[in-house]
């Protein structure tokens, strides 16, 4: 493919740019407009699926007329077609009503429409690798730079003035309605997008800063974005976000610095882990474990606990998953429920996508979801992104089971954006691993395997 694109390729480009870039601000965006103009609120609300759906027209013209169509003749891509078949197949046996239907159907797909689309874009102009990047790192620096306004400077209540309240999004919230410890969105739709979408972004600055040339970078971008999104997965106060950097973070150093860890390294790491754990519960009754860790305190006078939320909500979804093989169709949990009679809210990624498609819906996500990652992590010595893609698929797969992760827009489209990047890039395009972060991996490996020789 040259590297001249035909309007409808640019167009088709450009249009996945606007929802790569416009879904970071998708929710002050569209909550200001929506109190500008009222009577269109639905459109607004729906700009990207629209967006999405004009650009899959587009991709099926392109590679009809290009004679690409097998760019997309994979296991892969086979599992996500076949799941959001199974979708479509499930809307006339249980019927959850026309706005929850369709609310649900755009909830569960959306993401991995947006993965077949950058992929294919991807292998069809690698050349443009390099501008969705610059997109993906623009965006997360908007959006922790404001986060960090919000935490130092900005009042908790600021977005307010653009039309956050009750009736659209609360512009900000609380630890289990304690106002010592207020929880900010960021540009996200609350505060555990905002700490995930933060995670993505401290894994993104630490790989980058690890595995990049000190020339081909600048490494006061790095340490901006490093601090701004460690900033922001703290005032959010999101457990599940906590744990989600942890596990990336974790997976990043292991994959570079774990074969050359002496026994002692592993042994204080272990040590720290227990002193740590001992801490939470020594002090689990002073303020800052009690509320910001465990969420519970033993003083407040309400019944307002998080906890007893989320364990609720797992008990019935596990009794859901049991007693429902097929599921309850598509729209009938999460958001799109509220549309409906029958709301029902399931903090749980796995539980959610058995309770939209059953059984076999489940094993078919986990098997793209597997997919993904085993591509991903294969790619990992040769490029930065399939690493960052990786580790953060990783953290979010474990906050997974205490929140419906993917239901999240921004979230979701920007993961699963750049994990089509880091699959779909050649190895040659710009944007791998530096050779001198090469040497480094490859003295890793060698010395490591000497200590395992002399073990």
């Amino acid at each position: 493919m040259g590297k001249t694109l035909s309007f409808l390729e640019k167009l088709y480009v450009g249009l996945l740019l606007v929802v790569f870039g416009g879904v970071v601000v998708h929710a002050p965006l569209t909550v200001g407009l929506s109190t500008l103009w009222p009577d269109a609120a639905l459109y607004i609300k729906s700009w990207k699926e629209i967006v999405l759906g004009v650009a899959l027209l587009l991709c099926v013209v392109i590679l009809t007329t290009k004679k690409q169509w097998g760019v997309v003749h994979s296991k892969l891509m086979y599992g996500i077609a076949a799941f959001a078949a199974l979708h479509v197949a499930l809307i006339p046996f249980f019927y959850t009503g026309f706005n929850s239907t369709v609310a649900g159907l755009f909830i569960d797909v959306r993401f991995l429409l947006y993965f077949v689309l950058v992929y294919v874009a991807i292998k069809l102009y690698p050349q443009l690798f390099g501008l969705f990047m610059k997109v993906f790192v623009f965006g997360m620096l908007l959006s922790m730079v404001f986060a960090v306004l919000q935490i130092t400077v900005l009042p908790h209540d600021v977005l307010r003035h653009i039309g956050y309240n009750e009736s659209t999004i609360m512009p900000y919230l609380t630890v289990d309605q304690n106002t010592n410890y207020v929880r900010i969105n960021g540009t996200l739709r609350g505060p555990n997008p905002l700490g995930l979408y933060a995670t993505i972004a401290l894994v993104t600055a630490l790989v980058t800063g690890l595995l990049s040339g000190a020339k081909k970078i600048k490494l006061w971008l790095v340490w901006v974005l490093g601090i701004s999104a460690t900033l922001a997965v703290w005032a959010s106060y999101a457990r599940s976000a906590a744990l989600a950097a942890v596990a990336a973070v974790a997976m990043v150093l292991l994959v570079v610095y774990g074969r050359v860890m002496t026994r002692r390294v592993w042994l204080a790491i272990g040590l720290g882990a227990l002193v740590l754990t001992g801490s939470i519960v020594t002090f689990r009754d002073t303020e800052l474990v009690s509320q910001v860790v465990l969420h519970e305190d033993p003083n407040e006078g309400n019944d307002v606990n998080s906890n007893d939320g989320h364990l609720s909500s797992l008990a019935e979804g596990s009794r859901r998953l049991v007693r429902q093989p097929f599921g309850a169709g598509v729209g009938s949990t999460g958001s799109a429920s509220l549309l409906g009679d029958s709301p029902i809210i399931i903090e749980n990624q796995y539980l959610f996508v058995a309770h939209e498609s059953g059984w076999l819906g489940l094993g078919l996500f986990i098997g793209v979801m597997y997919m993904v990652l085993a591509q991903a992590w294969r790619r990992r010595k040769e490029r930065q992104l399939a690493l960052i893609v990786c580790a953060t698929g990783v953290g979010i797969a474990v906050a997974g089971l205490f929140l419906p992760v993917w239901a999240d827009d921004t979230v979701s489209i920007v993961w699963w954006g750049i994990a089509a990047m880091a699959l779909a890039v050649p190895t040659g395009v710009s944007g791998g691993v530096s050779h001198e972060a090469r040497k480094m991996v490859r003295k890793n490996t060698r010395e490591g395997s000497k200590k395992e020789a002399t073990a």
